[in-house]
């Protein structure tokens, strides 16, 4: 895999076409044999594809992956369900703090008082991690009550539920859309040029931010029912990395590798 040292060389600006992903069910979702498609078809056209890693995931996960060859390094990282925004280099994964501030103001170290909030609310299990502008939960949605997201309203933050299974709690007006639109105008990106892909429920700020999307194949329902019908949104058929490249050719954004199954 090419270091982030040799892609930081050039600007994101300067690319063709950007990727701004999900990771878990889409980037790296689907057969093994369509992941590898995809990583090498950026790794053989890094100097005009850019990519962005959109996700749930912490920093130090996407970092992990990366050194180990499980996937491409990205040029930027919004992770912790936007409410990181971070540029890659050989140095690791730094935030901007340009782009931060706004975040961290709004969340207003607000850790301690959601925990203590929702200590035992039922159907939530607290995260481990220890997230910087976030509090997460597992959830059980046999046990789970409702009511718990206007408790989380009342503290003038907001709450988010992805896939039935997790319960994020979020600065008011954060995730992932308002945070990707953010960078691209700090870095004079394209919007056109930028296709933005996920799964689930926490991707819906992505995919209806105006911005050329992709639904992959095997998307959360509930997200399919919000993005029908909507001209910017492609629906794909194939699973995970395969949806991706599926967008790819619909929207006609970069060349495929010969013999990609998606090349006409």
């Amino acid at each position: 895999m090419i270091g982030p040292d040799i892609i930081a060389e050039r600007p994101l600006s300067e690319c063709r076409f950007v990727l701004a992903t999900d990771l878990d069910g889409t980037f790296l979702g689907g057969a093994d044999v369509d992941r590898n498609r995809l990583y090498t078809w950026i790794e053989d056209n890094r100097r005009s594809i850019g990519l962005i890693f959109v996700t749930g995931r912490d920093p130090d996960f996407i970092a992990a992956a990366c050194r180990a060859g499980s996937m491409p390094w990205p040029e930027y990282v919004i992770g912790d369900v936007g409410t990181t925004i971070a540029t890659v280099s050989s140095d690791g994964i730094l935030p901007i703090p340009a782009l931060e501030r706004d975040i961290a103001d709004l969340w207003a170290d607000s850790g301690l008082r959601v925990r203590a909030a929702l200590d035992g609310h039922p159907g939530l299990r607290l995260q481990p991690t220890a997230f910087r502008h976030r509090v997460s939960y597992d959830l059980d949605p046999d046990e789970f009550d409702p009511d718990v997201v206007q408790v989380v309203t009342d503290m003038a933050l907001d709450a988010l539920i992805s896939d039935n299974r997790f319960f994020d709690v979020l600065p008011r007006g954060i995730s992932k859309g308002p945070s990707l639109r953010r960078l691209i105008a700090l870095l004079n990106v394209d919007a056109e040029r930028v296709l933005v892909a996920g799964d689930t429920m926490n991707d819906l700020s992505m995919l209806t931010s105006g911005l050329p999307a992709v639904a992959v194949g095997g998307s959360e329902p509930a997200l399919i029912e919000r993005v029908q019908g909507l001209p910017q949104v492609h629906i794909a058929d194939a699973i995970g990395a395969a949806g991706i490249l599926e967008a790819v050719a619909h929207f006609s954004l970069h060349p495929l590798s010969e013999g990609d199954p998606h090349v006409q």
